[in-house]
């Protein structure tokens, strides 16, 4: 599996297309607010010759579904995001008029992602993990195969998702990062949804949201 990251929009968002031999890809996150933002995200798709199959997002704050509407309506793609995402996605567009950001209000959610659930796309697989607590929808997506997440706000080189927003509960997302993700093995790569790439085990043992804890 391949991952092709992007920077877009004021808040640095990571948007990322993952794709295999069967140049089928999906979109995760399209954070793309701009004419120039689509263009170069087009442009990446379009020399690859890749196919889009899923438009999917970690959680639906705003900033990391500024491109959803455009996604769907280029690719005839639904949204795929939890079910408690549903709150986020239909206030994103007013909270982006309290931004003074023009967005175009995204779609609704179509499909419903939950823990368990597999995401298919060509040749390639992810596992669905629900880690609530930076929203109550947050969702990480693990390649086993390819020893990587996609793990959106939820945990950062050196730090963790805010939880001060609607949703958020600090305590929940420190339980469920070290329940969930610091069980994997420490050298899965970790792709967050702001910022660079680092991996399960440097955040164990340096992020200073877990070092009174000790693992074995």
């Amino acid at each position: 599996m391949q991952i092709k990251k992007f920077i877009f929009s004021p808040f640095e968002v990571n948007t990322y297309i993952l794709y295999d031999k069967s140049k089928k890809c999906i979109i995760i996150d399209p954070a793309c607010n701009n004419k120039q933002e689509q263009d170069f995200l087009l442009k990446f798709i379009n020399e690859n010759r890749l196919k889009p199959v899923k438009l999917i997002n970690t959680h639906c704050h705003l900033d990391h579904i500024f491109g959803n509407k455009f996604i769907a309506d280029t690719f005839n793609l639904e949204t795929e995001a939890s079910k408690d995402e549903e709150f986020n996605i239909s206030n994103a567009h007013n909270a982006a008029n309290l931004y003074g950001i023009k967005m175009d209000a995204p779609y609704p959610i179509k499909k419903y992602l939950k823990e368990g659930d597999k995401i298919s796309f060509g040749f390639s697989e992810l596992s669905i993990l629900h880690v609530p607590g930076h929203t109550a929808g947050s969702l990480v997506f693990l390649s086993s195969e390819d020893k990587f997440i996609i793990a959106g706000d939820v945990l950062f080189k050196g730090s963790i998702g805010r939880t001060d927003l609607p949703g958020g509960d600090y305590d929940t997302l420190i339980s469920q990062i070290k329940i969930k993700l610091f069980t994997l093995s420490e050298d899965i790569v970790v792709y967050p949804g702001h910022g660079p790439e680092t991996e399960i085990g440097i955040e164990k043992q340096t992020n200073p949201f877990f070092q009174s804890e000790t693992y074995t």
